[in-house]
């Protein structure tokens, strides 16, 4: 592992995704949440970018990271260490809108399919995939086909098949949905 330690997740703090951190002597005092920190998962060195930081006393912070903003997503982090000094350019980010790659192997969540290129069954015209709306009724993909933006239900019986490490997502959808929007 690259870079050092300089902060231990704790446990949840709210609804939101926010999570407590216990800092380490080595946190920077003079710390901006414009650069991410890194965590571990699976052996490969993921940025977290801030939406929220908040120090509390002297070696603690409630902390709200983007793309961890429900408690379950969050959870996911607690008890894992946040690390500073990885070069960006070793791992090829190059701006926050940069998605960590993925294995064929990774647990999926469908929020993780946003940047993923979308085909679809019977249609020559691909899309990207632009967005996620949560919902518990009715989630949604926003992808957008040829200047266009087309909402597609977020469901299992939709997708045919799909590669992470491909990035590419391959949908069966009922006729006339995408003429639908």
């Amino acid at each position: 592992m690259a870079g050092f330690a300089v902060a231990k997740v704790g446990k949840s703090f709210g609804t939101q995704g926010q999570l407590t951190i216990n800092l380490y002597d080595t946190f920077p005092s003079d710390f901006t949440i414009e650069e991410p920190l890194f965590v571990y998962i699976d052996n490969l060195a993921v940025p977290l970018f801030f939406d929220h930081f908040e120090r509390r006393g002297k070696s603690g912070g409630v902390v709200a990271f983007a793309d961890f903003d429900t408690a379950y997503r969050a959870a996911e982090l607690i008890g894992k260490e946040l690390f500073m000094g990885l070069e960006e350019e070793l791992l090829g980010i190059e701006s926050e809108e940069d998605v960590e790659e993925f294995s064929d192997d990774d647990e999926l969540y469908l929020e993780d399919f946003v940047g993923f290129e979308a085909t679809f069954e019977g249609h020559e015209e691909s899309g990207k995939i632009t967005d996620f709306e949560e919902s518990d009724w009715n989630p949604l993909f926003i992808i957008e086909i040829a200047g266009r933006e087309v909402m597609v239900p977020a469901a299992d019986d939709f997708i045919v098949e799909y590669s992470p490490s491909g990035r590419t997502v391959h949908f069966e959808l009922p006729d006339g949905l995408l003429d639908l929007n």
